[in-house]
């Protein structure tokens, strides 16, 4: 018996992460795998006619050991990496891929779901379950199921070297973020904010330095960008950061990356489509990579519109301050942060300090408590790492779940801001309740202090977290966030309207030494600058998924990075904005399946998620009790219980246009 075979006698059923040590994951794993194929075996070749019960129940809860396991190792993978758990995660790609495999290969499997397929009218099923049948009777088709012979073995194959590959892809730019740094003298430090300042002395003395460094950190070199006179040290800060994955080194992607697309196109063939764009999309909302294109290009145009006009005002600037040429990516947010104050007189140097971390977290819970009656309790750890709070989350002194908060930036952590869950909710075999971790990398200070952007990011991953903690659905498979990619970022998305709401940012934007509210004559400046720099920021992105796109939809490229320079040159790419995230270092779309011919999404549900924060104004109340009831009831809790539409329409009424998005980002004018 392990720690993972044994009862957990911990409050509310929390992994016990003094007692779990890296050695005990490797057996764990082993034997885990080996109940899950037990089980698997055995409900294939059961002699009982097939049942929902005896097969798709049976299926869902044939993993329980297994979904233990990995809900805590894939997490401190992501957020709390080492040596052991990194050559874990390399030894487990191709065993996990295994399995999967052998899972959706089993054809006597698929014979028995494929009988209850075909005999669904006459199984008395409810919507959640003919739901449920319908999707794995998907997954299992897509996996490869109808397949045989050479071509089934050639899937199995791909899909284990594409396991392997965006592991090593992951790591390897860990690694790169993880590698480099920039110290700075004391010099440097000249016309930083002291908030800067702190977050670089506190990074310096993260790595060992004696004084302080720039790294990687977005929450640190986004900052430095911003407010460095040292157009030297901005260029070789921005340089490293877009430089990630490609630098020649054991590390480099490039030829990862050509190698996962080469391989999509390959799976795509097999499994009989066109591209794997068209693979990917099917289950989407979206469906096409025509109608992508069709959304991303409608909002380019006025974006590049107003980015293009942007830049000649920061080139007239960069040009008033002596320096002669033009207009450079590591310029940009010096010149649009000076900017900012001069038009808005707006300093993010003044704002921070009534943005803490504490007060941020105060208003996020303030607001889940009024739009849904949700009590926020701390608990006590030990966590898996000292930084890591939790919370007992609660409603009418009912337990809902357990919310982690994982906010510091650290080399043991990958990049960027997500959600996951340690333990998913359900009622099949019992009532389960959510284990949810919000993972962010914001600086860590003292106090630590968020931009507005920082304190975005803390709303939406929360957003992501409701959409998890508030589920109620019966089946594991279609529980939380378990939706059309899509949709996903709906619910994260719409939780970000709250912080702009103005009366949450009266209540809670504190100055973090003297609890003073933030003046009001600030609070409607940075109200009104909430569409500032939306050309830049809505380029970046645009043009990161139109390259994903083009990427996935026709031939795979055998030289990504020249297909992303044609990409680029066909959009008339500003020449001072570069995209998001490039391809080395394009983790969305190469440490896995997930956001490939997919990272378009985040703007499909902005689409969305405008339209459904006006329901609240509409209802003349942003906590308006009866929307935020079907916003649970539609949106939250129902999980994948329905197709994507069929969820917005029951919420809304109706889809939306495309035209709440531009003017949500300041847009609408240019069209």
């Amino acid at each position: 018996m392990t720690v993972f075979t044994q009862d957990w006698a911990t409050p509310f059923g929390l992994p016990p992460f003094e007692q779990i040590k890296d050695d005990d994951f490797g057996p764990a794993f082993d034997a885990a795998l080996a109940e899950a194929r037990a089980n698997i075996a055995a409900i294939a070749a059961s002699p009982d006619a097939p049942s929902f019960e005896n097969v798709i129940e049976a299926l869902e809860l044939a993993e329980g050991t297994l979904d233990r396991v990995a809900g805590v190792f894939y997490n401190l993978s992501g957020a709390d990496s080492n040596d052991a758990r990194e050559a874990l995660m390399r030894d487990l790609a191709p065993k996990m891929s295994a399995f999967s495999s052998e899972v959706s290969n089993n054809k006597a499997l698929f014979a028995r779901i494929e009988r209850l397929w075909q005999g669904r009218e006459n199984l008395d099923l409810t919507s959640e379950q003919l739901r449920v049948l319908t999707l794995y009777r998907q997954m299992f088709v897509r996996s490869g199921a109808l397949l045989e012979g050479a071509a089934a073995e050639r899937l199995t194959e791909v899909k284990s070297r594409l396991a392997v590959l965006g592991t090593q892809f992951s790591q390897n730019l860990l690694a790169d973020e993880r590698a480099w740094f920039m110290p700075l003298a004391e010099a440097d430090l000249e016309g930083l904010p002291e908030f800067v300042v702190a977050a670089a002395r506190a990074a310096g003395e993260e790595r060992g330095v004696a004084g302080p460094v720039v790294t990687l950190n977005r929450s640190l070199i986004v900052p430095f960008l911003q407010f460095s006179p040292r157009r030297t040290l901005r260029q070789r800060a921005y340089e490293a950061w877009g430089a990630r994955g490609a630098n020649g080194n054991a590390q480099d992607n490039r030829a990862i990356a050509a190698e996962i697309l080469a391989l999509r196109a390959e799976r795509a063939a097999l499994l009989g489509y066109k591209s794997f764009a068209d693979y990917k999309l099917e289950p989407e909302m979206a469906k096409t990579p025509a109608a992508v294109r069709d959304l991303l290009l409608r909002v380019w145009q006025p974006a590049r519109a107003k980015a293009e006009a942007d830049a000649a005002v920061l080139e007239a600037m960069l040009q008033a301050d002596g320096i002669e040429g033009p207009l450079e990516p590591w310029d940009w947010r010096y010149y649009s942060e000076k900017r900012r104050q001069a038009e808005h007189d707006l300093d993010e140097a003044a704002l921070k300090p009534y943005l803490s971390l504490e007060a941020m977290l105060r208003a996020q819970f303030d607001c889940a408590h009024r739009l849904f009656g949700l009590e926020f309790r701390a608990l006590e750890g030990p966590f898996y790492h000292p930084d890591v709070r939790g919370w007992e989350v609660t409603r009418n002194g009912a337990h809902v779940a357990v919310f982690l908060g994982d906010y510091f930036a650290r080399g043991s952590k990958r990049s960027g801001a997500w959600c996951s869950a340690m333990r998913a909710q359900r009622k099949l075999g019992g009532e389960v309740r959510p284990i949810v971790v919000n993972v962010c990398n914001f600086a860590k200070g003292s106090p630590t202090l968020l931009s507005y952007d920082d304190a975005r990011t803390l709303f939406h991953e929360f957003g992501h977290a409701l959409h998890q903690m508030l589920s109620d659905v019966t089946y594991g498979f279609i529980s939380g966030t378990s939706v059309a990619r899509d949709f996903v970022e709906l619910p994260s998305q719409l939780y970000e309207h709250w912080l702009e709401v103005p009366s949450v940012l009266e209540e809670h934007a504190r100055h973090w030494e003297t609890g003073a509210p933030m003046p009001a004559e600030m609070l409607t400046r940075l109200l009104a600058a909430g569409t500032y720099d939306q050309g830049f920021a809505t380029v970046e992105f645009i043009a990161s998924a139109m390259v994903d796109l083009a990427f996935h939809e026709g031939a795979a490229p055998a030289d990504p990075m020249q297909k992303q320079a044609e990409v680029l040159a066909a959009l008339g790419m500003p020449r001072a904005i570069r995209m998001r995230h490039a391809t080395p270092h394009f983790a969305h779309v190469f440490s896995g399946d997930g956001y490939s011919s997919g990272y378009y999404s985040y703007m499909w549900s902005e689409v969305m998620d405008a339209d459904a924060f006006a329901a609240f104004e509409e209802a003349g109340d942003p906590f308006d009790p009866a929307t935020a009831a079907r916003l649970e009831r539609f949106i939250l809790a129902a999980g994948g219980s329905e197709e994507a539409e069929s969820l917005y329409t029951r919420f809304r009424g109706r889809m939306p246009g495309v035209e709440a998005l531009l003017k949500g980002r300041g847009l609408l004018e240019e069209v």
